[in-house]
């Protein structure tokens, strides 16, 4: 459940990546229009297939972007960071939602209405750009993630999952921190397969010393290189 409302922040606007640069009065016309949203972690943001087709910032906090097949096993796309947007598709296209999104954590969110958001792109050439270039990001990492599914076995798909994992974290010294370390489970969703598949795998690397656990929560590539390696020779890069 969302709590009240809270109050409209032109301010917390220049937050999100998509309006860097627009000016004062642009963001004061924004704010006004969305409607603001605190909700807390591990609720609903909408579900697939619903019909609203609002656009929404991502203030603070985290969401996941994930599905369930039709034997109930979760599908997972990708968590969403504070700055960054999402839900533009269906004010693009008019079509339904096609993922569901859950908080991962307590989050603001600033949802501006479809016919709003195809307005400030007609009006804002830079934004209109930005939208592109997004989408067009979205477009070849699902062609990565389609290929890697059919052509890849599971331990090579858990290997370029976590390389990339390990690059988005920051590579120093041939070494990541994951923190917090990707549960087992959002892992297998992210590369169609099972819990136990994804345990017995990093255990392995583990062993081999590619991987190492700090505490609970983190979870270290100690050899980046190796493990870039370990993909390549698969793919045959």
């Amino acid at each position: 459940m969302a709590s009240a409302p809270v109050a409209r922040s032109s301010l917390a606007l220049r937050r999100i990546a998509l309006f860097e640069g627009l000016g004062d009065a642009c963001l004061g016309r924004l704010a006004a229009e969305c409607d603001w949203r605190n909700i807390d972690a591990r609720k609903p943001v909408f579900t697939r297939a619903s019909a609203a087709g609002e656009v929404f910032f991502l203030v603070s906090g985290r969401v996941r972007i994930t599905t369930y097949s039709a034997h109930g096993r979760e599908v997972t796309f990708r968590d969403y960071e504070a700055g960054e947007h999402f839900g533009d598709l269906s004010a693009i296209d008019g079509q339904p939602r096609s993922a569901d999104v859950v908080t991962l954590e307590p989050t603001l969110l600033a949802c501006l209405p479809g016919p709003a958001f195809l307005e400030l792109l007609r009006n804002e050439p830079v934004v209109a750009l930005r939208t592109v270039a997004n989408l067009t990001l979205l477009v070849r990492r699902l062609t990565e993630r389609v290929i890697e599914l059919s052509t890849l076995g599971v331990q090579t798909r858990l290997h370029a999952e976590l390389l990339r994992l390990a690059h988005a974290a920051g590579v120093q010294d041939n070494t990541a921190r994951l923190d917090p370390a990707p549960a087992h489970a959002v892992l297998a969703g992210k590369i169609s397969t099972n819990r136990e598949q994804v345990t017995r795998e990093l255990g392995a690397l583990t062993r081999r010393g590619i991987l190492r656990k700090e505490g609970a929560r983190v979870l270290v590539v100690a050899d980046v290189r190796e493990l870039q390696a370990l993909v390549a020779e698969v793919r045959g890069d």
